[in-house]
């Protein structure tokens, strides 16, 4: 049976393992790797404390993850296969390893958090083509 995701000790077991795929994923991993060209030592903490802050509330997260890809969809398009692909990767990781009520959660809010993402997207390429 897994455990459920009840500290930062699975939320750093989960952000790692979800961007162990993303570093090697075909239509993800040349964004990151090459476009966003991601420093990894100082990507993975600020991911940590982002996924805690999701779930958890804790408050340790500042920063700006819509701006952040509106940036990153400047650098390289970004589009729906991009988001699903993101979504099919997370929820996969959450399920291999975890289940319970806040494996459940995190995954919901990960589905939304992606949705406001890609919405914000889609808004700005509407306003840029005006």
């Amino acid at each position: 049976m897994k455990s459920d995701i009840v500290s930062r000790k699975e939320i750093i077991i989960l952000v790692d393992s979800f961007y162990t795929k993303i570093k090697v994923d075909f239509t993800l991993g040349f964004i990151f790797n090459e476009v966003a060209n991601v420093n990894w030592d100082k990507h993975l903490p600020i991911m940590y404390d982002f996924w805690e802050n999701t779930l958890f509330y804790i408050g340790s997260y500042t920063g700006n993850p819509v701006k952040l890809h509106t940036h990153l969809h400047h650098l390289t398009p970004l589009n729906n296969t991009h988001f699903e692909q993101w979504n099919k990767l997370f929820l996969e990781t959450v399920d291999e390893n975890f289940e319970g009520p806040n494996a459940t959660l995190i995954k919901q809010r990960a589905i939304s958090i992606s949705m406001v993402l890609a919405q914000k997207i889609a808004q700005t390429k509407k306003s840029e083509q005006v």
